[in-house]
């Protein structure tokens, strides 16, 4: 240990207290991934629990081994506009630097956890319908391809980066490519038995544990005080009080999507509905997650009240009128308020937003951004999908549907 310590090359205090600040969100980014397994699990069927959590861990594993192999390199190497370069392994032993500011080994691991949280989302979407085989074979497709490409046309220097596209932490880069994905496999795969009446009519499938769904938002909330500061790369200097008001921005907007998902359902529906609640959180968080750093705090409430109010309607429209079967409202809550927090940007941005006299330029090249990232990770996905429908197969049979997934898909059960 002694002989590790003296041989470390001399590093600045600014660039340990900065790689310290970036592994700690880390860390707070991945506690996210339990978080998406209990909004799932709570949110779904007793008997098909063991199988999400299966998904959920196997994104994790699944993710963290491609993306190092080659998805960061797709992402962030040097390439050209459209796609990085196919460098293998990145970041052996021998090649750890601090030329940004932090360790390229936590850079890594840091955009690994971000790599993950796109594939995870598209878990809800699809959940206690799909073949587990089918399921892993889209976990390494996405963090190996989807996500790494688009993700280089903005925070790896690409075309949309050269345009001025604003996206801080990833409400279209992350959450909107994994909702946009899971909408093509939920269209693809098909709504769950006795989701819909021969009319046509949505019937409620209700979840076996809101408990769980609660404690995994809260884990959620929480885990995003990494999610967003974190994107900061950066805790000296400016980026002190820039992690704050990333975090008061963060936490108003979460708190305004909650608050206006109540009242919304409350009015709309004659109660306060829990679930629609703690959606609207998510729906808040997500929204602001493009413009955290671009926002004031008072914008970041309104975008967090107008994305509890959009979540509401959002939920409603896909499931009674695409006839789409979301389980957890993850197109809503990723999908929808991930590229209306991205537009938004365009308008309450402090610098070159619509409402302080920045003209819609901006808009427009956010826009521009919504629509090139929804269309690639739909079209992408809906081939993908496609292909796995052709040869694996996509769904359970009925009586594996019917029965749950966790006896039949994994030989053994949650609830004893």
């Amino acid at each position: 240990m002694l002989t590790i310590l003296q041989a470390a090359p001399e590093i600045g205090l600014d660039i340990s207290i900065n790689n310290i600040w970036l592994l700690l969100a880390t860390f707070m980014v991945m506690f996210m991934q339990p978080g998406f397994a209990l909004v799932e699990a709570g949110f779904t069927r007793s008997k098909n629990t063991a199988n999400i959590l299966m998904k959920n861990l196997m994104d994790f594993a699944i993710g963290s081994i491609t993306y190092w192999l080659i998805g960061y390199s797709i992402m962030y190497g040097a390439g050209n506009s459209f796609i990085g370069d196919f460098s293998l392994a990145a970041f052996n032993p021998a090649s750890d630097s601090f030329g940004a500011g932090y360790s390229d080994w936590t850079d890594l691991m840091f955009q690994t956890v971000f790599a993950a949280t796109a594939a995870t989302i598209v878990s809800g979407a699809m959940a206690e319908r799909t073949k587990f085989t089918a399921y892993l074979a889209f976990s390494l497709v996405i963090t190996l391809i989807i996500y790494p490409i688009s993700g280089h046309w903005t925070w790896g220097g690409g075309w949309l980066s050269e345009l001025g596209f604003i996206d801080f932490a990833g409400s279209t880069i992350v959450h909107s490519v994994g909702a946009w994905v899971g909408l093509a496999g939920a269209m693809l795969i098909g709504p769950r038995i006795g989701k819909y009446t021969k009319e046509g009519k949505a019937k409620a499938i209700p979840g076996h544990n809101i408990t769980l769904g609660a404690l995994g938002v809260f884990i959620l909330w929480f885990g995003w005080f990494g999610f967003n500061p974190g994107s900061e790369l950066a805790a000296t200097g400016g980026s002190t009080s820039a992690i704050a008001k990333v975090a008061l921005t963060t936490n108003l907007s979460a708190a305004g999507g909650a608050v206006a998902a109540m009242l919304t359902a409350w009015v709309r529906y004659k109660r306060p509905t829990l679930s629609l609640s703690l959606n609207g959180a998510l729906a808040g968080l997500v929204a602001i997650t493009a413009g955290c750093a671009a926002v004031s705090p008072l914008s970041a409430l309104v975008i967090g009240l107008i994305a509890g109010v959009v979540l509401v309607f959002a939920v409603e429209f896909i499931d009674q009128k695409l006839k789409v079967d979301d389980p957890v409202g993850a197109i809503s809550v990723h999908g929808v308020c991930g590229a209306l927090g991205t537009l938004l940007v365009g308008v309450f941005a402090t610098e070159g937003g619509l409402i302080n006299g920045g003209g819609f330029a901006q808009l427009g090249i956010q826009a521009v951004g919504v629509l090139a990232i929804g269309g690639w990770a739909f079209g992408t996905g809906f081939i993908l999908f496609k292909i796995l429908k052709a040869t694996n197969g996509l769904r359970v049979e009925s009586i594996v549907e019917e029965e749950g997934l966790d006896v039949y898909e994994h030989g053994e059960s949650v609830y004893n």
